[in-house]
């Protein structure tokens, strides 16, 4: 039996842990499998396959796309390969769309009196090149004392339905399937719990959706509750899809740790992502 938790970010996107940070964490939780799920970036990969590779655990390459219908919808991928031009099509456009969005959210916040620049938004990013998360526009406003906390600005101004919010750039769940699928991967749908539609116009969606190639949801997370475990468990058997699970955990000491809610893959699972 293998504990996993596929759902992991680091500072390549809105995380604020290194890979070391997340493999040792991994290794103190005793899991032997993990995924890295960066926000629309797989810029960790690598230093987190050999770091894994040292501690002895099993590291698949991972991502989770912000992809937006109506609601936010994101779409986890695993084993995608990176170099595939599929992948790299999008990722110019998810960097370039990012930047897009951030000056739409600043002008608009702007509008109402809060003052931030693209310079002081991108001092709050780790590394270069990557996608401008929305979560570094929410520090950055914290820390000129917007807020008492970037999630607090978020909630207040970012969130669908706030005055700044802003889906420029942003790529449907159906794209977010189709790239990667495209590039050899497993595509499953993250926290749906968090989709904030009612029951049966999720349920609907997840149909279409696995009717366009998604392969899994992730019943297991450590924001639902045991009815909503055993519910999206009961959606995975009802449209064949895999049950993934993972923390979504970003930093440590939060409410989220590494491991946590405990999951273990089934079989069917493990021989998709070719653990077996």
């Amino acid at each position: 039996m293998t504990l996993a938790d596929m759902h992991i970010h680091t500072y390549y996107s809105d995380g604020k842990q290194s890979p070391a940070d997340v493999v040792d964490a991994a290794r103190a939780a005793r899991l032997g499998l993990i995924s890295v799920t960066d926000h629309d970036c797989m810029g960790a990969s690598e230093e987190v396959q050999s770091l894994a590779s040292e501690a002895g655990i099993k590291a698949v390459d991972g991502i989770e796309i912000s992809a937006y219908t109506c609601v936010k919808v994101h779409t986890l991928g695993y084993g995608l390969d990176k170099s595939c031009t599929a992948f790299r099509n999008y990722y110019k456009k998810a960097v370039e769309g990012s930047f897009e969005r951030c000056r739409d959210i600043l002008k608009k916040l702007s509008s109402r009196g809060i003052t931030l620049s693209e310079e002081e938004v991108l001092a709050e990013r780790t590394k270069g090149g990557t996608p401008v998360h929305s979560m570094f526009i929410c520090r950055a406003a914290a820390k000129k004392g917007y807020a008492r906390n970037a999630g607090e600005f978020y909630l207040s101004y970012l969130v669908g339905g706030k005055c700044a919010y802003s889906d420029v750039g942003r790529v449907s769940p159906f794209e977010a399937v189709r790239v990667i699928t495209e590039c050899g991967g497993i595509a499953s749908l993250a926290h749906p719990g968090r989709i904030f539609l009612d029951e049966e116009q999720k349920e609907k969606l997840i149909k279409t959706l696995a009717d366009n190639g998604l392969r899994g949801i992730e019943a297991v997370y450590s924001g639902h509750t045991e009815r909503e475990t055993a519910y999206y468990k009961e959606i995975a058997q009802k449209y064949n899809l895999l049950v993934t699970g993972g923390s979504d955990t970003h930093y440590a000491g939060g409410s989220r740790s590494i491991g946590t809610p405990a999951f273990c893959p089934d079989e069917e699972l493990l021989d998709a992502l070719k653990i077996l």
